[in-house]
């Protein structure tokens, strides 16, 4: 494992212990006394943590395998061996994984401002999946987030939206 791994588990896993260890304190802990009447229902907070869940979720699953790839392409990168031809398809291919990433990014904040929609976006090769929690489930808006992904593209893409309950 080189550094860079190492410190990214180390502070993943310092976050996840204070985000349970957050998630479980009993509210009191955040009220003072004059807030005491604006008490929220323990189930409020279940299910907004759920409606989260699931994208983060997927997000985690994406990045995972992003970082097997990218983890994979570096070691071959840097094997000796290895000719300027095939470090440059190496390096070209990294780059593309870090410009997919700001293009998924950049599409769900795009979606999140224009139509106030949590998503997940992954792109692979000429299809582009875009999972939105909504409660209603409107063509309307889907055919509007595909012409705004589409947008943002250079190439004609297949793009599907699905929409997940809240």
């Amino acid at each position: 494992m080189n550094k860079q791994n190492l410190w990214f588990l180390t502070l993943f896993s310092l976050i996840l212990v204070l985000g349970i260890y957050y998630v479980t304190m009993p509210n009191e802990l955040f009220l003072s006394k004059e807030n005491k009447k604006s008490v929220t229902k323990k189930e409020d907070i279940k299910v907004a943590v759920k409606e989260s869940n699931t994208l983060e979720a997927m997000r985690v699953s994406k990045e995972e395998e992003r970082k097997e790839k990218i983890s994979s392409l570096q070691k071959e990168l840097t094997k000796e061996g290895k000719n300027t031809e095939e470090k440059n398809e190496y390096y070209e291919q990294l780059k593309y994984l870090n410009e997919l990433q700001g293009k998924e990014e950049n599409l769900e904040k795009k979606i999140k401002e224009k139509y106030n929609l949590d998503c997940f976006i992954k792109i692979d090769k000429e299809n582009i999946s875009s999972i939105c929690i909504s409660e209603k489930h409107d063509n309307k808006i889907a055919n509007n987030i595909m012409r705004l992904i589409q947008e943002e593209c250079q190439n004609k893409m297949y793009i599907t939206v699905k929409f997940e309950n809240k």
